[in-house]
This record gives structure tokens, sequence and C-alpha cells, in this order.
């Protein structure tokens, strides 16, 4: 079995259950209960539907829940033989693994259902996954309630907050390279919810993917009001880059850390994205 979510959110629940209709009389019936996530995305839906209890184990980098089982399986380098020596009867791989094709097809041979998971670019774009989740899982009432309570909760935190194109923000992912997001990317459509200026976009071009590399020269012209960290770099560590200083971001240590994988993930988390965003900026101007 191979579900995809490609495309708009219609396009991709209909994929999804078009897939899901395809599974074995007898998998319809009873719902996986040795599901291996080798996504940290997919393994915090899959609690937080409920499937919890199903997932016999989870890759390497998946580190929440705490209570998740983890395991050295590798999401970036998927192994068949090791996963199927655990018996699961669903996997969840993802598309940009090593040879996610080739490991989807040697899984397929043994039986072993698969859930091919893409990484989506918009938020709208991670709520089908949620649902076809809740199906395969057989929590498709749980999963349609988290989405549709995620999606609330999303409107209250920016509605709460007012929007401010004023305040122009840069997102590092990475602290020697500056690689950034814009708003055409996963990380970057939650500032502009908020509707603040993104100063990466600006950089974006067809092959960045909405992630382009900036130069510390772009950084200091741009001048951002903000700045968060998503890479391990310190608030010392910016201010004592050369020509630094001079950013508004930095003279005003309106300089913020961004907490460990919730801006990289569309998990339930995202949530605390959310707010995490609304708080750190309520008091710039």
């Amino acid at each position: 079995m191979r579900i995809k979510i490609v495309g708009s959110s219609a396009l991709a629940l209909l994929l999804a259950t078009a897939a899901f209709s395809n599974i074995s009389a007898q998998a319809a019936i009873k719902a996986p209960q040795k599901i291996i996530s080798l996504s940290p995305s997919a393994t915090e839906i899959l609690f937080g539907i409920g499937a919890g209890p199903q997932v016999l184990a989870v890759d390497d980098n998946s580190d929440y829940p705490t209570n998740a089982p983890h395991s050295s399986l590798s999401s970036y380098s998927p192994n068949v033989e090791a996963i199927a020596a655990m018996h699961p009867d669903l996997v969840v791989l993802q598309t940009t693994a090593n040879n996610a094709s080739a490991v989807e097809a040697g899984l397929k041979k043994l039986n072993i259902n698969v859930y091919l998971e893409s990484t989506p670019t918009t938020i709208d774009q991670a709520f089908p996954e949620y649902l076809a989740l809740g199906r395969l899982t057989g929590h498709p009432s749980r999963a349609s309630a988290l989405v549709a309570a995620m999606k609330q909760q999303i409107i209250a935190i920016t509605s709460r907050s007012q929007k401010n194109t004023n305040i122009s923000i840069f997102h590092e992912l990475d602290p020697t390279a500056f690689y950034s997001a814009t708003s055409n990317s996963f990380i970057g459509e939650v500032y502009k919810d908020f509707g603040y200026t993104n100063i990466a976009d600006a950089a974006d071009t067809a092959d960045s993917g909405g992630y382009p590399q900036l130069t510390p020269e772009y950084i200091v012209k741009a001048n951002p009001k903000v700045i968060f960290l998503d890479d391990g770099a310190t608030i010392s560590d910016v201010a004592s880059r050369p020509g630094w200083s001079k950013i508004s971001a930095v003279s005003n240590k309106n300089v913020v850390i961004v907490p460990l994988d919730i801006a990289d993930r569309w998990g339930p988390r995202l949530i605390d994205l959310f707010r995490f965003i609304a708080n750190s900026t309520r008091s710039f101007k």
C-alpha cells in the first residue's frame, strides 16, 4: 500500500481515502497494532490522535512524546531488514528518506503496509495526514476532532495578535550558512499568519524551495526587528558576529531562541509554535 500526500488538501485526502480502501478486507476490519513510525512528525500525530498504544517503535529522531517506544531505527536511512525484523503491520516512511522508493518496495514485498509521508509546504497540507492516519489506525473521529481544534486554536491565537507588517523577522536555520525560511515555506507561513514581514522573501528563488541561503551582508542590510534562532545558535553568538550589533533585533535584544523541534514538525505541537511566536513578539513594535 502506498499513500502519498500531494497537492491541495482535498486532493491529498481523496488519494489517502482511495489508498485506504485498497487495503485487504482483513486489514480494513482490524486496525494495525504494530506500527513503526520513521517520522518524528508522524510519531507526534499518531499519539495525538490516540494511536499511541498501537505504536511498536519509533525512529531515532522521534524524541516526543517521551513515552514513545524509541529505537535505533533510522528515519534518514531506513533499513528494510531491521524494520521487518520487528514484524510491523504498518510503517510510516518519509519520502525524503534515503532510497525511500526502494525501502517502500522492499517492505511491500514482505506484505508490510506502508504510509508514505510527504513534507507539507503549507499548514493546510499537513492536516490530511492526520485524517489519513486516523482512518488507517481506527481513530477517524479523534483525528477529525484534533484537526478541527487545531484550526480553531490557530485562528484564535492569530486573531488576538494584531497583524503588524512593521515587524520584520529573520528565521535562522543555519548558524554558518544562514539558510532561512520564506513566507512560501511551512515555517514561514506561520509568521505570515501574524502579518510579519519576512526578510528572506526578497531572496527567494525557484530553486530555493522556500529556504534560500542568505549572506551576512544581506541580513545586516535588511535590518530585521526580530531574529528567531532555530539552529542551536545563542544570543551571544549572534551579538558577536561582525556588523550584527547594528541590526535592530540585536541592539534591542529582540533575538529569540525557538524551542527545539517545534518549528520543524507538523504534529499537534504546531499550536505551541503559534503560541510561542505570539508571546515572543507581543512586546515588539
